[in-house]
């Protein structure tokens, strides 16, 4: 009788880590090259904060792997504690989604040698970020610009770079409407329209909420992105 008891609550036992461990979704794996001590955390944004889902520690082994649950796919950061007081702490920004992802880097260049691959809204995200970046720096340029101007007491050439700077704003706003309508089939379509887009006019925001797939609409950042705008529709 008493062994009868402890298989069954062994097999209970089983049965609730089998449950617990098809929670899981998503396998990240990665390496630090040149990392030999430290803690890599991975974070969610929650209430407007960042809130850790899963601590690694980094002894000896650069390579790491880890299983998350994720309920949609959802932008996701790979933070780095080398554990010294003189070291720059950073965070990787990837499109998480369930699956098998990597990530590669190296601990000189943590954030610019990332390679994160396994996930098909990580690399439209990329795609995106090629253009919209070639917008931000041509703005940072004009900036400069516009401070010798101010400094020279050039007006013309002041109000000149203002216009230039006002256009550039609305092609990176433009550019960025039709590449999340474009791809209306992956989450990061409503992730651009919170996170780079919000303040664009709401006629906007409204074509990228109804062109979002049935899948998109019901995910993450699709509910958020609803919400959003019918928040502001609210406020008018």
């Amino acid at each position: 009788m008493k062994k009868s008891i402890v298989l069954f609550f062994t097999l209970l036992l089983l049965v609730a880590c089998s449950k617990e461990v098809s929670k899981t979704n998503l396998h990240l794996t990665g390496n630090i090259k040149g990392l030999k001590k430290g803690t890599l955390y991975i974070q969610r944004i929650a209430n407007s904060r960042l809130v850790a889902l899963d601590t690694i520690k980094i002894d000896g082994n650069s390579s790491f792997e880890t299983d998350i649950d994720l309920k949609s796919p959802e932008m996701l950061y790979l933070f780095l504690d080398r554990g010294v007081t003189n070291s720059m702490d950073n965070n990787i920004l990837f499109f998480a989604e369930p699956g098998t992802m990597n990530i590669d880097t190296n601990l000189d260049s943590y954030i610019s040698s990332a390679k994160i691959t396994g996930s098909k809204n990580q690399e439209k995200y990329e795609e995106y970020l090629k253009i919209n970046t070639r917008f931000r720096d041509e703005n940072l340029d004009m900036i400069q610009q516009k401070f010798l101007a101010l400094k020279s007491s050039n007006t013309k050439a002041v109000d000149s770079l203002s216009a230039r700077q006002d256009n550039n704003t609305k092609r990176r706003y433009l550019f960025a409407t039709n590449f999340a309508i474009n791809n209306k089939e992956y989450e990061v379509a409503p992730y651009i329209a919170l996170s780079d887009i919000y303040d664009i006019n709401i006629k906007y925001l409204d074509t990228i909420q109804k062109s979002m797939s049935p899948k998109v609409a019901q995910s993450l950042y699709g509910k958020k992105l609803t919400e959003y705008i019918a928040k502001i529709k609210k406020q008018q």
